[in-house]
């Protein structure tokens, strides 16, 4: 239950809704909607135990779980509706192993924000674009916008006031927390008045938050798929490709993409960013026979940084934003002819020594990271062997 929700709008329930849901549970449903928007979200049916909701419980977070205000906690009672003041929400459904009842179901949506200023966290930099119409109204110049470094100048439109900010410039502060990794800057708007003035300048702040704990997919087909189908969450831009020798100076991008038993497969992680201080770690890669599910029959070649499978290795990289590694985890390929690779990486502070891209194998606890890790993952599949073909159906 619960996961990553990138849609303008869906429907949340507990888990086996409208029956009874299970003991034990934690779902946390991160909704991250387009840049500019706002998530709105309105429960239709709620039946839970009920009391002070120590037991079983649904809890809103205006924004990632871990770092950001709690919009209200509840179990019975009127079907409230929430607005988040972002372009993310986050929904976190718990039980305890005693009663069980129907749960909940809600209905989200996006509003456009209707601001005045709009933002685009791309990989490489802040896309910050204020409205001319804006600044005339209240009284000021367009060509009184700066940023903290005056130095980086803006493009100025009869429209609109266009700043590209750099993650690694022009002024740009970094900042860590549980959740993410902000960049954040200042536009400054100055009055005009040179000896006296009667308005008071305006400070428009600016950031882009990366989140730590994201999902991602890059999909290698055998049929009639594009080779890479990659898409963010949380603005980092990683994927991840195939190379035909332990020196990675040539790419595999044939597909679809057919392998020998036993073949030894090498990979590369790389993460687009223009933050130099960033660090990526493979820590952890499941194998499963389905793209939509790694529990049932899944496969651990490496988890939380220990390696599970004896073909497992990992390679020295040229540059922080790359990890390295190959596998021999196909021997269980008899039983399945396609087989799909989940990798969950991380992405740290360069020099955070606390971190797990540092510390390696660990058996962490999930909350136990180091302030400054985002977590990215990866989908590779499917992967077949020479002369089997793919049951119908599990094409990507």
């Amino acid at each position: 239950c619960g996961g990553s929700v990138s849609d303008s709008s869906g429907m949340l329930q507990s888990p086996n809704y409208p029956g009874s849901y299970p003991n034990e549970a934690d779902c946390v449903w991160e909704i991250q909607v387009e840049n500019n928007f706002r998530v709105t979200l309105t429960f239709r049916d709620i039946a839970m135990q009920s009391g002070t909701c120590q037991h079983d419980y649904i809890e809103v977070y205006d924004g990632p779980l871990h770092s950001s205000p709690l919009l209200g906690r509840f179990c019975s009672g009127s079907f409230p509706t929430y607005v988040s003041s972002s372009n993310m929400m986050s929904v976190r459904f718990h039980s305890d192993s005693r009663y069980s009842f129907r749960g909940f179901q809600a209905h989200y949506s996006s509003i456009p924000a209707r601001h005045n200023t709009t933002i685009q966290c791309l990989p490489d930099y802040m896309h910050v674009v204020v409205s001319r119409r804006y600044l005339q109204s209240q009284g000021y110049s367009a060509e009184r916008v700066t940023l903290n470094d005056n130095r980086c100048r803006p493009t100025v439109t009869s429209r609109e006031v266009v700043f590209n900010i750099p993650y690694n410039g022009c002024g740009t502060t970094q900042e860590e927390n549980n959740d993410t990794i902000n960049y954040s800057n200042t536009i400054r708007v100055a009055s005009s008045g040179y000896i006296i003035k009667r308005k008071k300048n305006i400070n428009l702040h600016v950031s882009c938050k990366m989140l730590r704990k994201s999902w991602q997919q890059v999909m290698y087909a055998a049929e009639d798929t594009e080779e890479v189908n990659e898409y963010q969450f949380g603005k980092y831009d990683m994927n991840i490709t195939f190379y035909d020798s332990p020196a990675f100076q040539r790419q595999v991008r044939s597909s679809p993409l057919y392998i020998d038993l036993n073949q030894n497969l090498y990979l590369q992680a790389c993460l687009h960013s223009s933050d130099p201080n960033l660090k990526v770690f493979v820590d952890t890669c499941v194998a499963s026979p389905d793209p939509h599910d790694f529990n049932t029959l899944a496969y651990y070649l490496v988890r939380n940084g220990c390696p599970r499978d004896s073909s497992y290795a990992t390679y020295r990289s040229p540059s922080s934003h790359f990890a390295r590694f190959k596998f021999n985890a196909f021997e269980f390929m008899s039983r399945h002819p396609s087989v799909y690779l989940k990798c969950q990486m991380l992405v740290c502070r360069l020099g955070d020594y606390s971190s797990h891209c540092y510390r390696g194998c660990s058996s962490r606890a999930k909350r136990d990271t180091s302030s400054a890790e985002e977590e990215v993952d990866v989908v590779v599949g499917p992967i077949q062997l020479h002369g089997v073909d793919a049951p119908s159906g599990k094409t990507g």
